[in-house]
């Protein structure tokens, strides 16, 4: 077995935003795979190129980060190669807001519940499903819209919270929301926070999530195409009226959901 130590490319990309690796195909090339922050994430063929996606955190440090990109050769030799991710800082606003104090200081049972929801979803975003689900550009969920708080600092009636980790679209109640691209539902339910919630697994540890929504339209283990109706729009959870709460999560990275939009 060979190993080989190759700087193989370098790109740079904001505080959480998503970034498109890409490497020329090469003759015996098995598969690909790219190490980064811990997690093995597989490359997949397109043409003459084999790529991925990678998700880089609000909080990543500013500077450059180093990835292992894993070649396997069809007579079993690897290849080991660097790929260099310079992190460019980004400084995000903060803002107030006021909702039902129910939601900022929780009761032994909320924070119960809450405390366990958080569990739950996280163990979902830690999960890298190998598999590619999407087979078109990703879309925005309502066509048109736009959101400019990802990010944001919050702070709910005076208190800080963690920063705003989606988008908020502007959306009236009813309002039909769309998947973000085709994947598979592996959340569909009402949660403290997010309100209904539904929570789309795209591949390679890439997830949407559609919260606050009045009415929910698939169910755990439904697969979606790109577009199809998710619920409806609505202003359940902790809200301040209703919209649409859109979130992305790239290996765990919480990442502006507008950065993938037209990734294919």
């Amino acid at each position: 077995m060979i190993a080989i130590l190759l700087v193989v490319t370098a790109i740079s990309a904001n505080q959480g935003s998503a970034v498109q690796l890409s490497f020329p195909d090469e003759p015996g090339v098995k598969s690909v795979e790219v190490v980064w922050e811990t997690k093995k994430v597989p490359a997949f063929r397109i043409d003459d190129k084999w790529t991925t996606i990678l998700g880089v955190d609000l909080d990543t440090k500013a500077g450059e980060h180093k990835a292992s990109v894993v070649f396997t050769m069809a007579d079993g030799r690897v290849d080991k190669r660097e790929a260099v991710i310079k992190v460019v800082a980004k400084r995000y606003p903060r803002t107030e807001l006021k909702v039902d104090d129910k939601y900022v200081e929780l009761n032994k049972a909320d924070l119960a519940r809450a405390n366990r929801e958080t569990k739950e979803t996280e163990a979902i975003y830690a999960a890298i499903t190998n598999e590619v689900l999407w087979r078109e550009p990703f879309v925005v969920p309502i066509e048109g819209e736009t959101g400019t708080n990802f990010g944001h600092r919050r702070v709910f009636n005076g208190q800080p919270r963690a920063p705003h980790a989606g988008a908020d679209l502007r959306a009236r109640t009813g309002t039909p929301i769309h998947a973000a691209n085709r994947g598979r539902v592996v959340l569909a339910k009402n949660l403290f926070f997010t309100g209904n919630t539904v929570i789309l697994d795209h591949g390679l540890g890439i997830y949407s999530l559609y919260a606050h929504l009045s009415r929910l339209d698939v169910k755990p283990g439904d697969l979606v195409s790109n577009g199809q109706l998710v619920g409806l729009a609505g202003a359940t959870g902790r809200v301040t009226g209703p919209h649409l709460h859109w979130g992305m999560r790239v290996q765990g990275a919480r990442v502006d959901p507008f950065t993938l939009v037209g990734v294919r």
